[in-house]
C-alpha cells in the first residue's frame, strides 16, 4: 500500500472519530430529570404497568427505555425514586424504584426513552455506587 493511500485512510478514520457522540455531552445537556430522594415516597410509590426494554449508563446519565400501553406517551410521568438508604458496603449501595403514572386509555404499545441525572446519588468518600433498581435483575455500577 502506498504512503499516499495510508495517509488518506488515516485522515478518513480521524474524521470519522470526530463525529462520535461525546458521553459528557449526553450526560450534561439532555439528562434533565432529577432523581427524587425521599424515603416516604419510596415506601409508598405505586406504578402503572410498564416493561423496561433497556437501561444504559452514559457518564452521569441513566437512560431508561420503557414500553407501556397508551396513546402517545406524552402525558406519562416517569420518576426514579431513591430510598435515601445507603448500604455501607464496598462499593456503597443505593435502592431505587422506577415508577410510571400513565393516564392514557389507548391500547397501543408505546416506547419511551427517559434520562435521569445521577449526580445527587453520589456518596461522599467514594467514586462509585451500586444502584439496586427494583424490577431489574442486575444492579448498575455508577462510577463518577
Amino acid at each position: 500500500m502506498s504512503l499516499k493511500k495510508i495517509t488518506v485512510f488515516s485522515l478518513f478514520c480521524l474524521l470519522l472519530l470526530n463525529f462520535q457522540c461525546d458521553e459528557d455531552d449526553l450526560s450534561t445537556k439532555s439528562c434533565g430529570l432529577v432523581v427524587v430522594s425521599n424515603n416516604e415516597t419510596y415506601d409508598n410509590a405505586e406504578s402503572d404497568h410498564y416493561d423496561v426494554l433497556d437501561v444504559n449508563l452514559y457518564g452521569h446519565c441513566l437512560v431508561f427505555n420503557i414500553s407501556s400501553s397508551g396513546c402517545d406517551g406524552s402525558s406519562w410521568d416517569l420518576s426514579l425514586i431513591d430510598s435515601e438508604n445507603i448500604a455501607e458496603s464496598m462499593p456503597p449501595q443505593r435502592y431505587l424504584k422506577l415508577t410510571l403514572t400513565n393516564n392514557e386509555d389507548c391500547l397501543t404499545v408505546i416506547e419511551k426513552t427517559e434520562p435521569f441525572n445521577l449526580t445527587q446519588l453520589q456518596v461522599d468518600g467514594s467514586n462509585e455506587v451500586l444502584l439496586n433498581i427494583e424490577g431489574l435483575s442486575e444492579p448498575i455500577l455508577y462510577v463518577y
